[in-house]
């Protein structure tokens, strides 16, 4: 399974990774993902979210749910995953997944089984930055 990890303090250039993508004839399902900061946390309006990491440990769980994933979905053939850290503006995505697989029920699994289980074991932190009163 071919993988692909970033964490990063700029914009995730969606165009720009989906240009990037390498095609193949064995793979009739390719699932992305994108997760945008909501303008709302609860009742309250956000500014946005700050994210912070453990990047070091991070950067090893997510290569173990990847391990864990190719397990689980021996056909899953690639899986790559952009995550940002440092503040996301409301609107703005802090998450970017691609999974790629010969059938979509897999990769459809694979992709959400990834993002719940990133969500219990990866150490990433966020803190909502409300809006400033005017």
């Amino acid at each position: 399974m071919i993988r692909f990890l970033q964490l990063t303090r700029t914009p995730i250039e969606e165009a720009a990774l989906t240009a990037g993508a390498s095609a193949s004839a064995e793979f009739g399902a390719v699932i992305r993902f994108s997760g945008v900061v909501r303008g709302r946390e609860g009742e309250a309006v956000i500014r946005g979210i700050r994210y912070e990491a453990f990047e070091a440990m991070a950067t090893h769980q997510f290569q173990k749910l990847f391990d864990e994933m190719s397990a689980r979905w021996p056909a899953v053939g690639s899986v790559r995953l952009v995550h940002r850290l440092g503040f996301v503006a409301a609107g703005d995505a802090s998450l970017w997944v691609e999974v790629s697989a010969p059938h979509r029920g897999e990769a459809f699994a694979a992709c959400q089984w990834l993002i719940d289980s990133m969500k219990q074991v990866v150490p990433i932190w966020k803190h909502v930055e409300p809006l400033e009163p005017s």
